[in-house]
């Protein structure tokens, strides 16, 4: 297994020019150097906002206060016309602030573990289309967020709700919810229907109550750890070498805490309870006493030439990942990389599991004949019971997605590429209950 994208909100909208970094001083915004900027991050300490970022309103879409301990923001922050992004994740902010729905073109907005209670009607902007709430104390929503047309991606998890608010079902653009480690008894039942929904993750509320299977344990001191390969949301993952089974293995170590899909530990029990499948990342055992108690995991260590298949979604793209468009894909290796992530995902719906984040960043391959392994967990969820059909159909329009963006960057002709169409459109109708099973568009792969 390789490192996780970070879930963490990006710093800066990608491709702007005249970008701040986060050196970028509170004197230099004072002495007015800054004019121009498009984008903007301030890391001081900040208690108040400072009045000289008006300054910038002519030109100003992204700013980033995280970070900060900042408890408001200004009434009249609608001054800044312009202002598509803003993150104020990690101050004290106990309401979101109502100046919010004053920005015209405010579209993404990230106020993660920052002590919310409260999100009134007036702090959401008409053009919402993203919207981060992960980790607060937030009981309920506004009906008011399912009459935004925009809204692609929401972040919820981490709170306290028991449901969301009905206007919701009739939000046709919402592409990703996360509503994992909350207090919901049982999911809505309209969430099914959504059109255009396809990835979902639920897993840490009430009536989640499956219970991974007793696993293999490793002992901390059977293994002995390398350097580490990356880190993720969840956790880090190093290489190590079992001397037991005489070959190097990866190694996860969790850490803990909430992530933006929900906790680490129910991911734990959803790799746990994946078993092993050439296309998944599969836990080969649980690792014991840890010197420091963390969670662990030893999983299969994938060639070191492999990787992502895409990068994750930008600011820009929403719920779309971004791919290297200088580097074609062969139609073979396309086919052979769909057909071994279907069949990773159809043994996860037979085991109750579903992976909740169906994407080529995701997705770990070998650069050519498309040799490929499915990974990260952290928003799988097992599927409640009589209810896994519909929930799979979610997941059949990730599938197709991803199909989809495969085919459009091969060079597919003929018969081949009708037939691959026909199903990616099938997997994409808004209708999800008229969605074929991963079994049978599998089946029309052949």
């Amino acid at each position: 297994m390789r490192v996780q994208h970070l879930r963490s909100e990006p710093a800066r909208l990608g491709g702007m020019e005249n970008a701040v970094s986060i050196d970028t001083t509170l004197d230099a915004l004072r002495q007015g150097t800054l004019a121009g900027v498009r984008t903007l991050t301030l890391r001081a300490g900040l208690t108040e906002f400072p009045p000289e970022i008006f300054g910038l309103a002519d030109t100003l879409e992204m700013l980033d206060l995280s970070g900060n301990a900042l408890t408001s923001l200004p009434a009249d922050l609608g001054r800044l016309r312009r202002l598509r992004v803003l993150f104020c994740s990690g101050n004290r902010f106990d309401r979101l602030p109502p100046s919010l729905g004053d920005c015209l073109a405010l579209t993404q907005i990230g106020f993660r573990g920052v002590g919310l209670r409260e999100v009134p009607t007036e702090a959401l902007p008409p053009a919402l289309r993203w919207l981060t709430l992960t980790d607060n104390w937030i009981e309920h929503l506004p009906d008011a967020l399912g009459r935004r047309p925009a809204l692609q991606k929401l972040m919820l998890a981490g709170n306290r709700l028991r449901n969301l608010p009905e206007s919701l079902g009739g939000a046709a653009s919402l592409e990703l919810l996360r509503l994992s480690a909350n207090a919901f008894d049982a999911l809505p039942g309209w969430l099914p229907d959504l059109p255009n929904l396809a990835w979902l993750a639920w897993a840490g509320n009430p009536f989640d109550r499956a219970a991974a299977r007793a696993p293999t344990t490793i002992a901390w001191d059977a293994l002995e750890l390398g350097a580490m390969l990356g880190e993720g949301a969840s956790g880090q993952v190093h290489q190590a070498y079992w001397p037991a089974a005489g070959h190097d293995v990866a190694l996860k170590l969790f850490k803990g805490t909430m992530t933006s899909d929900g906790l680490p530990e129910r991911e734990m029990a959803a790799l746990l309870a994946a078993d092993a499948h050439p296309n998944l990342s599969s836990a080969l055992g649980q690792v014991t006493d840890h010197p420091q108690q963390l969670s662990g995991l030893v999983m299969k260590k994938l060639p070191p030439h492999w990787r992502p298949l895409a990068g994750p979604p930008s600011l820009e793209s929403c719920t779309r990942d971004v791919y290297d468009e200088a580097t074609p894909l062969d139609p073979d290796a396309a086919l052979r990389i769909i057909r071994g992530v279907g069949s990773a995902t159809a043994h996860l719906h037979a085991r109750g599991v579903s992976h909740g984040d169906l994407y080529a960043h995701n997705i770990l391959w070998d650069g050519t004949a498309g040799d490929s392994v499915l990974t990260d967990f952290g928003a799988a969820s097992f599927m409640p019971p009589g209810q896994a059909a519909s929930l799979q159909r979610i997941e059949m329009r990730a599938w197709g997605l991803l199909l989809g963006e495969l085919l459009d960057r091969c060079e597919a002709t003929g018969g081949m590429a009708r037939g691959l169409r026909a199903v990616q459109h099938a997997c994409l109708q808004p209708n999800p209950s008229a969605r074929p099973a991963m079994a049978d568009a599998l089946s029309s792969l052949q």
